[in-house]
């Protein structure tokens, strides 16, 4: 017969278990979170895309985390509105060619080391601006998800950047991810591209779906 571990048996227990684990310090805590592009417009009305891994969705509500020392933040705080385009996970090559590339001109001297200003993002990214119907920033053409943004609030973070949050205003999905005859997104045939501690991944096979799933 099987008694239950005394105090002592317990605690030597929970300690094991501690014990398994290691007490790190990332530099960072990208621990998977979808890639998106942030179309927002200039003071001079041209366009300026960014790549940022800080996002998450709930309902309509999108909240984005950027840096102080984008020329993203800028914008959004001049003009609050903006697209969120999501790229698939093959299309991880023109993300990485945005990356080293800032709107700042001239580049803030916490990013002169490893950034360079760019005027021209989408070229140099090799992608598509597309007119978005609800705001002024373009969406990105490539992307088989695009969400276009309306900012409705800003939180300062201890970390030099902004909590922004956006009401999304209207979605566009490429047909390919759509199940027919719905508006509901296929997950099977979406694959968003992933950015897990700095390195580029996709969303990888089905395990299965919570019992909220309506397909």
């Amino acid at each position: 017969m099987k008694y239950p571990p005394t105090t002592v048996e317990a605690m030597s227990v929970r300690v094991s278990s501690e014990a398994a684990h290691l007490v790190v310090e990332p530099s960072i805590l990208y621990f998977g979170t979808p890639v998106a592009l942030i179309g927002s417009l200039n003071e001079d009305d041209t366009p300026n895309l960014a790549p940022m891994s800080s996002a998450w969705a709930l309902g309509y509500s999108v909240v984005l985390g950027l840096g102080d020392g984008g020329q993203t933040i800028r914008n959004l705080q001049r003009r609050p509105e903006c697209t969120i385009n999501l790229p698939a996970a093959s299309q991880w090559r023109s993300v990485e060619r945005l990356a080293p590339l800032t709107g700042r001109n001239p580049v803030p001297e916490s990013k002169a080391d490893q950034f360079r200003f760019e005027p021209n993002k989408f070229e140099a990214a090799g992608l598509t601006p597309q007119p978005s119907e609800l705001v002024g920033p373009p969406r990105v053409a490539e992307c088989p998800l695009q969400l276009e943004a309306q900012i409705v609030a800003f939180h300062q973070l201890a970390e030099d950047a902004h909590c922004v949050e956006a009401r999304v205003v209207r979605v566009h999905a490429s047909p390919e991810i759509v199940i027919d005859g719905s508006s509901h997104i296929d997950p099977n045939a979406w694959q968003p591209l992933l950015y897990v501690f700095r390195h580029y991944f996709g969303s990888g096979n089905a395990l299965g779906k919570t019992f909220r799933a309506e397909v």
